[in-house]
């Protein structure tokens, strides 16, 4: 089954600022993203009902972007990338979300993120 990319965004109230605290730090994490993490330089080490998966944070620019790489990721070129914008119109945080997933799982995945930038949402506040 092929892979393909996922690309979504999401609107905040929250500052660009806080929504990279939350993407960031492990005490912001555990409260929308996973259970539990582990931070280890540049490795973080997620935790979902006991089972763990590995990412390493492969491009950083504070305020601005987040990349991950899955350790067991099926291709070289696949990641997970959190990137923020303020609107110039409403002056809100635009939240675009890069992911992959195989081509059936799609509609499963984009639910996912709804559910967990509706998490996130109430966490930081709008």
């Amino acid at each position: 089954m092929p892979r393909v990319s996922v690309e979504m965004e999401f609107l905040f109230r929250a500052s660009p600022t806080i929504l990279y605290k939350f993407l960031t730090t492990p005490s912001c994490l555990v409260r929308w993203f996973c259970d539990g993490v582990d931070i280890q330089a540049e490795e973080f080490v997620f935790e979902w009902g006991g089972a763990e998966e590995v990412a390493y944070l492969v491009d950083d620019i504070e305020d601005e972007r987040v990349r991950f790489q899955w350790e067991d990721a099926d291709e070289e070129d696949e990641y997970l990338e959190f990137r923020m914008v303020i609107s110039p119109v409403t002056n809100e945080t635009i939240m675009y979300i890069t992911d992959f997933c195989d081509e059936n799982e799609v509609d499963d995945q984009r639910k996912l993120w709804e559910n967990q930038m509706e998490l996130l949402r109430r966490e930081t506040g709008g």
